[in-house]
């Protein structure tokens, strides 16, 4: 399961950024591999409250989050999707950007680590 991580100031999450940022982070899945696998994301949004956040050693009030995609290794070689890393940076920071206005673009921060096959589990179960 795609599983996003998204740290991201509270200042930020005015009760409607919320709405967006999860079904735009979805959709950005979707719009890369498919809307069905659009609708297995899962999305956690983290609040950092002011001055708890900091950028080359000095605090900072950027709103732009920090993301973290967890997605299995082999969904980044799928032979249906050529480049599927830098279309999933561009699709992911456009739907923040979408919520949070192109102020943030510059900002947004995002890692794809891949996760080896029988290295994570649901339910229980390695999957």
């Amino acid at each position: 399961m795609p599983h996003f991580t998204v740290h991201i100031s509270e200042t930020a999450l005015d009760g409607k950024a919320e709405e967006g940022l999860i079904r735009g982070l979805a959709e950005a899945v979707g719009s890369v591999y498919g809307e069905p696998f659009g609708r297995l994301v899962a999305v956690d949004l983290i609040g950092i409250p002011p001055r708890r956040r900091g950028v080359g050693g000095i605090p900072t009030g950027q709103t732009a989050p920090n993301i973290t995609l967890s997605l299995r290794e082999a969904a980044y070689r799928h032979p249906d999707v050529p480049d599927a890393a830098a279309r999933l940076v561009t699709a992911i920071t456009d739907a923040v950007v979408g919520v949070l206005g192109e102020e943030v673009r510059e900002q947004v921060a995002i890692t794809l680590p891949a996760v080896p096959q029988g290295r994570s589990g649901f339910g229980g179960r390695v999957a």
